[in-house]
């Protein structure tokens, strides 16, 4: 159940850091003092931080340390289930002075991977059987690989028309898939909890409070940013519940505390226009909100509600909350694929916020935007559109290639 390098020392409130609690078994509901009815707090590993070793930081990789999340354990929870590799995603400049960190290269193809190693790590460390969660793309894929690398079993509550590659990802991994409308997937995860055991590695609470351990994987995304390009003027990051929002604002904030770097990056959360609970709730001062999200096709991050943890990483970094249409997530994508990165509508969220900025004139550089997951991700794919098959005779394919602007 515990991994010597780990540095954790147990879990607190976000709410009120006062408030302590062991760190097993892990609070899948919050932070019990603090929450209510309406609003759930969550809770944070607490380490040890005198502990750490000062050439954790160091530049590149030393002889013999591990790469991945292994390399930063003593600052994640303990890894008790076995990674996959991943981590160490690169850091791709697309323009002057803006870099894009593209998380499609984990393992399954998306940022969650990070999560997962994490969350599925405190499932074998209670000794769960399984583990239960409602996602309708990347959290489920990502959940079901490290389920079956751990030798456990995994539920998957998914939405009627989750995307084709999501549903090929899940049953590859040998994972109980459940379509289900949305509003039944929540109610029925806490079924599969509280009557089956399983482990819930999604959320519980009427807000968002997730797994107290999964965005502590999302720090390595800080700790990489900062071995790459120290620390960016600004993040501009997709954002659902903004677990990866707050993880990589805890990330930088460590490392200021630690002595590494002497500032945190200011965060721009990327919302859909269509729903954004974060920001709504900052700007009506709230801890956290609900909504009803309009219609968008970057299904990944339309969220109805919304978390403390955005909050805290949005005001304490001095960033902003944005939000995003459609159209200018489509923008960004194509601007991407012009850098020969293909993403998810919603990864593109990040990057379509920098743009609205800029057009303001109120961006400085360097800035990284986040990339959350593949293009493979959408629902649209295969529905998009099909090559148009080409006699092979030279005339015809000169033809085609001339109506492409391509000319000898």
């Amino acid at each position: 159940m515990t991994a010597a390098a780990s540095l954790a020392l147990g879990q607190r409130s976000l709410k009120d850091p006062d408030l302590r609690y062991p760190l097993w078994p892990p609070l899948t509901q919050g932070c019990p003092r603090t929450s209510t009815d309406t609003v759930a707090y969550p809770v944070e590993v607490e380490y040890d931080h005198d502990r750490v070793d000062p050439s954790l930081f160091a530049p590149g990789v030393p002889r013999g340390r591990a790469s991945g999340l292994d390399r930063w354990a003593p600052l994640m929870p303990p890894l008790a289930a076995p990674g996959l590799g991943e981590g160490g995603t690169p850091l791709v400049e697309i323009g002057e002075g803006v870099y894009v960190k593209d998380e499609s290269r984990n393992p399954t193809w998306s940022h969650k991977d990070r999560l997962n190693r994490c969350t599925v790590s405190a499932a074998v460390g209670v000794r769960a059987p399984g583990i239960v969660v409602a996602s309708s793309g990347n959290h489920g894929a990502s959940a079901a690989a490290y389920a079956a690398r751990a030798g456990l079993r995994c539920v998957v509550f998914t939405a009627e028309d989750h995307p084709p590659a999501v549903d090929a990802f899940l049953h590859a991994y040998g994972a109980v898939v459940l379509p289900v409308p949305i509003a039944a997937r929540w109610p029925l995860t806490r079924r599969v909890v509280d009557e089956m055991g399983l482990h819930p590695v999604s959320n519980l609470t009427p807000t968002h409070t997730g797994h107290g351990f999964g965005p502590e994987g999302y720090k390595s995304i800080a700790y990489e940013i900062h071995q790459d390009l120290g620390v960016p003027a600004a993040l501009f990051v997709p954002t659902g519940y903004a677990e990866l929002l707050y993880g990589v604002w805890k990330g930088f904030t460590e490392l200021r505390l630690l002595g590494v770097t002497d500032r945190v990056p200011r965060l721009f959360s990327c919302e859909p226009a269509a729903g954004a609970p974060l920001a709504r709730a900052l700007r009506a001062g709230q801890p956290a909100v609900e909504v009803s999200p309009g219609p968008t096709d970057a299904y990944g991050i339309a969220s109805p509600v919304g978390g403390y943890r955005g909050v805290v990483a949005v005001r304490d970094s001095g960033g902003r909350a944005l939000e995003v249409t459609d159209a200018e997530m489509a923008s960004a994508r194509e601007e991407l694929a012009r850098s020969g990165l293909w993403v998810e509508l919603s990864a593109a969220a990040g990057l379509a916020g920098l743009r609205q900025l800029s057009r303001l004139g109120q961006v400085e550089g360097p800035v990284v935007c986040l990339s959350t997951s593949s293009g493979f991700k959408d629902r649209s794919v295969g529905a998009s559109r099909r090559s148009e098959p080409v006699s092979p005779e030279w005339e015809a394919v000169r033809e085609r290639l001339r109506a492409e602007g391509i000319h000898g």
